[in-house]
């Protein structure tokens, strides 16, 4: 594994924690530095930026955070701090914490979910493994039983099936953006949940759940086209159903 030495350059004195950031981030994209290489120590790369070594700190702690980079303490051939592969739970939790802080109409949030999970779910029919559908059965056959009584275990449960759809389409930039989306929308979809009255949720369950067998029963086939079509049809269904009072989409 390489030590990236070639290509650092002192950085101005300004914001120099999120210079170093920039300039790491500029090595990863040109390809200087690639997963599993070893960043030079925090003495040693101060100096090669001549920065502080409290702004090298800082910005490992920042890339850290991230997912970009893993910090390993001690000695020994762990010790250091090395690239690693973005995890997908650090790009969904940046997306997720975007998705909820920047207050999309939920009208653009709708029109998003739908583009990417008509995506993931042809993308599913197309390669879903018995293992994939397998972890569709799941809360599918949950959704039958005891969580028709419980709303917030519906909720889960349903968040449950759309992911295992975007994990099975076998695209991992497409399942991750599709699971921030539905996961920043879980606390909304639960607070239309529980804004239904009892008789109004009484069809909600056996309405959503019959669209999502529909969904599984396509992706089984191997029908891409039907599996996109149902799925842009139930998580508008969906919104209609949770909530009635929302103007209707124009054509």
């Amino acid at each position: 594994m390489s030590e990236a030495s070639e290509g650092w350059r002192p950085v101005p004195r300004a914001r120099t924690y999120e210079l170093v950031v920039e300039q790491i981030e500029e090595q990863i994209l040109a390809g200087t530095l690639r997963v599993g290489d070893r960043l030079p120590g925090e003495r040693e790369l101060a100096a090669r930026l001549q920065v502080s070594r409290a702004a090298v700190r800082e910005a490992m702690r920042t890339l850290e955070a991230q997912g970009v980079v893993r910090a390993g303490v001690g000695s020994g051939p762990e010790a250091g701090t090395v690239v690693s592969a973005l995890p997908s739970e650090a790009l969904t939790r940046l997306l997720r914490l975007h998705v909820a802080l920047a207050n999309f109409p939920v009208s653009d949030v709708v029109e998003a979910r739908v583009l990417l999970e008509r995506a993931t779910a042809a993308l599913a029919a197309a390669h879903a493994t018995p293992e994939a559908l397998a972890a569709l059965d799941e809360p599918l056959a949950a959704m039958a039983t005891a969580a028709a009584a419980d709303r917030h275990l519906y909720n889960d449960l349903d968040t449950a099936f759309h992911i295992a759809i975007a994990e099975a389409g076998g695209n991992r930039l497409f399942a991750d953006m599709t699971i921030a989306i539905r996961e920043a929308m879980r606390l909304p979809i639960l607070r239309d949940l529980e804004r239904l009255d009892d008789r109004a949720w009484a069809d909600v369950p056996r309405e959503l759940t019959a669209q999502h067998r529909a969904i599984r029963a396509a992706i089984a086939a191997g029908q891409e086209q039907e599996a996109a079509r149902l799925i842009d049809e139930h998580i508008r269904a969906a919104r209609r159903l949770l909530s009635p009072k929302e103007p209707p989409e124009e054509a």
